[in-house]
């Protein structure tokens, strides 16, 4: 077994035992993929301060997000197909999320269910949405997060249209992955991988197939995907979501202060500074540069997360000190998944919490709920210094 030290050891791991068409989906971006790039390496331009000779004992990086308590202010993301990165996966993501106390947010596009999920974990867990035009579908699967106990709606807002992603349309992704001459020599060097899916059921998308009306096998849904989305979504139609939802609600996708203060107004009780991981507008600002602006916009009106681009302790603790109250890891958390299972997602949260502490620690603070930009070296212009 190697040693695991950080998050791009268990990457490496992942690339090794993973069909490519899943490992391109996680590890892509849209178009020349500027902003899945720039998310990860403009943490890079914002340095630490260090401090010494303080009492460094003590250390706690506990708080909450959205009102619940959490081992530290990180959460795992919504990811669609993530059972097919590993058998079940979802299942597994859920699980080793709840032993280390933070939430799992399970996507719309899932492989394993709602019901799935519920059933084979004890804590309540996020149910994350997609803006969809059937009312039908929508308060049914809002019934249903209810049904399962879920604590929190996330309501993606960044998806009316599907961002080209070269990679996914080059390797025909599907869930289960479409047999052809290249699929097949790829899936058959992943034996690992293989005998998971071989041994289980659930293989398809499990909160819509049997669930929205009239998919009822793979062919269908392709029909209904490309027909749900609503291109037509606007605030009014996040007003009659909340409607749905009577329970704490999050908001992701926002980027620009003006759609944060929107979210404020429709009574969400959480903003995701997101750009979908740099999967949808290509050339946007990276996530971590656009959070300033809108901690300005809303200041502590609203809480605020954040995700896109976050692979370690610092990079939390960085998005921390500028203000946000929480952050999400999707790609950190499936190398993880797909390199070791449930246990991997474990050590993926390990490796995080680590940094996060330590870095912490030799900022010279030892709670994270104390952690401010007195801990940054912020560049000049870090937000970018724009024509009007």
């Amino acid at each position: 077994m190697p040693v695991i030290t950080s998050i791009d050891d268990l990457k490496r791991i992942y690339e090794r035992r993973t069909p490519r068409m899943f490992y391109d989906y996680c590890e892509s971006g849209s178009w020349s993929e500027q902003t899945f790039r720039e998310n990860s390496s403009d943490f890079d331009r914002l340095y630490l301060r260090q401090r010494v000779a303080i009492d460094m004992a003590g250390r706690t990086t506990a708080t909450q997000m959205i009102g619940q308590d959490v081992a530290m202010p990180v959460a795992l993301a919504p990811v669609g197909l993530t059972g097919m990165q590993t058998a079940d996966g979802e299942i597994k993501a859920a699980r080793a999320a709840e032993k280390f106390g933070v939430p799992f947010t399970l996507s719309t596009m899932s492989i394993c269910s709602i019901e799935d999920v519920a059933d084979n974990t004890d804590k309540p867990f996020w149910m994350q949405v997609y803006t969809l035009k059937d009312d039908d579908f929508m308060q049914r699967l809002f019934d249903r997060a209810k049904a399962a106990n879920c604590s929190a709606a996330v309501i993606t807002v960044d998806l009316q249209l599907l961002g080209q992603r070269h990679k996914d349309l080059k390797n025909g992704l599907s869930a289960p992955p479409k047999l052809t001459a290249k699929s097949i020599a790829n899936m058959m060097t992943k034996v690992h991988w293989g005998l998971g899916m071989l041994g289980t059921k659930r293989r398809f998308f499990g909160n819509i197939v049997g669930h929205a009306k009239g998919v009822e096998d793979a062919s269908s849904l392709t029909t209904w995907t490309a027909e749900a989305f609503d291109q037509s979504l606007d605030w009014d139609r996040i007003r009659q979501f909340r409607k749905m939802w009577d329970g704490p609600l999050i908001i992701k996708g926002i980027m620009d202060a003006r759609d944060a203060l929107e979210a404020l107004n429709v009574g969400a009780d959480a903003i995701i500074v997101s750009n979908h991981g740099g999967r949808q507008l290509d050339g946007a600002l990276s996530s971590i540069r656009a959070l300033p602006a809108i901690m300005e916009a809303v200041g502590d009106k609203i809480e605020v997360h954040i995700d896109s681009g976050i692979r370690s302790g610092q990079d939390v603790l960085k998005a921390m000190a500028l203000g946000a109250k929480g952050t999400y890891i999707g790609r950190a958390f499936v190398y993880g998944l797909g390199a070791m299972g449930e246990a991997g997602v474990t050590k993926a949260l390990e490796v995080i919490h680590k940094e996060l502490d330590l870095s912490m620690a030799l900022c010279g603070k030892t709670d994270i709920n104390a952690v401010d930009r007195d801990i940054l070296m912020i560049p000049k212009g870090f937000e970018g210094d724009w024509q009007a």
